[in-house]
């Protein structure tokens, strides 16, 4: 264990976190996103929501201040609009500013997730609970 550290958190996850530069993309993906297929780093966390880790990563990982939206959502109906305010909550919390969503259609998610820097499979079970998320800078 570490001290301040998320519990989710855990080495393999926090090292690819670490090891990525600004503008790459990780994606959190729901339990029904077929990850394993798209990942060349895949982080199973069946346990997990994707909410939780989300506010986890986000203690730790810098979003891209560089681009208006650097986080992507996967287009859904509207009874999972709930699962969006939570992750906008996270971002605009974690981040301290309002923190831009772009959603986008299923096929461009599952293109963009094949090509991040690693996919993070979660346990969530709601439907369309996939996120993507753009790495920024530590400004001094």
């Amino acid at each position: 264990m570490l001290k301040n550290i998320d519990p989710l958190l855990n080495g393999t996850l926090l090292a690819l976190l670490d090891d990525m530069g600004h503008g790459n993309e990780i994606a959190i993906t729901d339990a029904n996103f077929g990850a394993d297929a798209v990942a060349e780093r895949l982080v199973d966390l069946p346990g997990t929501s994707a909410s939780d880790l989300l506010t986890a990563i986000l203690t730790v990982f810098p979003l891209d201040d560089f681009v208006d939206k650097p986080l992507a959502v996967m287009k859904a109906p509207p009874e999972t609009d709930a699962m969006y305010a939570e992750f906008q909550a996270s971002a605009d919390a974690a981040e301290g500013r309002a923190i831009g969503i772009d959603v986008i259609e299923p096929g461009e998610f599952v293109a963009r997730a094949k090509l991040a820097y690693a996919v993070i499979s979660s346990g969530e079970r709601r439907l369309y609970g996939n996120i993507i998320l753009r790495k920024g800078v530590l400004r001094p």
